[in-house]
């Protein structure tokens, strides 16, 4: 498909470094074997991509035992297996207004089976004061269940501040980094992070079907696995093996995708986070600053793009997200996405539930004559023309 601007990519990144579909067919054609399952070399070579692909993303993330990262199908399969496995009826945990529903859903599930939970509201930016944490924290109080960066507004939440309060309370900080992971730095001892849940096909080039979750030393002890299976290890035994990862990988891993997440991790390494980083910050503040000029548009979230991943929500006054969406591909062949994205507490905070916005994501491949490109479409569409 050419000639398209693809603004969508809070939901999935477009395009991939090339190196990301070379690496799956390179696995498909020339390897294909199955990893852990057998002593044969297309095996063994099958293992070695898990394995490259575990301490690519241990390094990203500042993890030192690698082992500690356990693979996924998404950051959702991530969250679930932390927030179900830690609590149990009577506990209590604290998140914020902004979640995305792979927080949220999973949480008042378990509000219902006894888990007390606080939802500790956000600004109309977006924006948790971190003295809130402080305030919720009651002597039952088990983790705190934080998104990096919400997925409607863009803001970035307080996370070390968060892990800092946390920690002074003994509860455990848990991170959804599935807007921030391979776009914004992470580390995980430093930032007081105890269990992050990342995603693999967006800000860090994978294939959809890919994710983890890190398991801070000791926790796994109490978390237990959502599904139960073949692992290839301690086959003689009809329990679960106990120990990381094996204890939360049954199955056939899905080794294609972690064939294209470890080329689009190593792509991400050779160019440098902060590269990244500098590039989607300009391309984001050019964006709010063309849309600031323009009266008819409402812009939700951070004026600063300092604050904010590369994720912009807006409206055009009197007009509905979809049919905003629809005329910047129709007229401008923009590709955005309008509506709630999967969060209905964000847009209850921010005041557009249930409408919802028009959300644009930009990323290292988009350029600043598109972003001039989307201003324009969006005058044109604004004005009636």
């Amino acid at each position: 498909m050419k000639n398209i601007v693809y603004f969508d990519n809070a939901a999935t990144s477009r395009p991939k470094p090339e190196e990301v579909p070379a690496a799956m067919l390179r696995y498909l054609c020339g390897i294909g074997g199955s990893p852990g399952r057998s002593g044969h070399r297309l095996s063994i070579e099958a293992g070695r991509i898990v394995l490259e692909t575990r301490e690519a993303l241990a390094e990203l993330f500042g993890v030192e035992d690698s082992l500690r990262i356990v693979f996924t199908k998404n950051a959702t399969e991530a969250l679930n297996i932390a927030l179900r496995g830690l609590l149990k009826s009577g506990d209590h945990v604290i998140t914020s207004s902004v979640e995305h529903n792979s927080v949220m859903r999973p949480l008042r599930a378990l509000e219902q089976g006894g888990v007390a939970l606080s939802v500790l509201p956000c600004s109309l930016r977006g924006e948790l004061d971190p003295e809130s944490i402080r305030s919720a924290v009651r002597g039952n109080t088990k983790a705190v269940v934080l998104t990096h960066a919400a997925n409607v507004t863009g803001t970035l939440l307080p996370i070390v501040e968060a892990g800092r309060i946390a920690h002074e309370h003994a509860i455990l900080l848990l991170v959804d980094a599935a807007q921030t992971a391979g776009a914004f730095p992470i580390r995980v001892n430093e930032m007081g992070i105890d269990l992050l849940a990342f995603s693999g096909h967006k800000s860090l080039f994978g294939p959809p079907g890919t994710g983890g979750l890190y398991i801070r030393e000791g926790l796994e002890e109490s978390i237990p696995p959502l599904m139960a299976g073949g692992t290839g290890s301690r086959s003689e035994f009809e329990e679960q093996p106990d120990f990381l990862p094996d204890k939360y990988e049954a199955g056939t891993p899905n080794t294609v995708g972690l064939a294209g997440l470890c080329a689009g991790v190593a792509w991400i390494r050779a160019r440098g986070i902060e590269t990244i980083r500098r590039h989607e910050e300009e391309l984001t503040g050019r964006f709010l600053n063309g849309l600031m000029g323009l009266s008819e548009a409402i812009l939700y979230g951070p004026d600063d793009p300092s604050r904010r991943t590369a994720v912009v929500s807006f409206n055009i006054r009197g007009r509905m997200p979809s049919e905003v969406a629809m005329e910047l591909e129709e007229r401008f062949s923009i590709l955005s996405r309008p509506g709630l994205h999967c969060a209905p507490a964000a847009h209850r905070t921010i005041g557009t539930f249930p409408q919802g916005t028009v959300r644009f994501g930009f990323n290292f491949f988009n350029t600043a004559a598109e972003i001039d490109h989307a201003l324009d479409a969006l005058r044109s569409i604004a004005r009636g023309r």
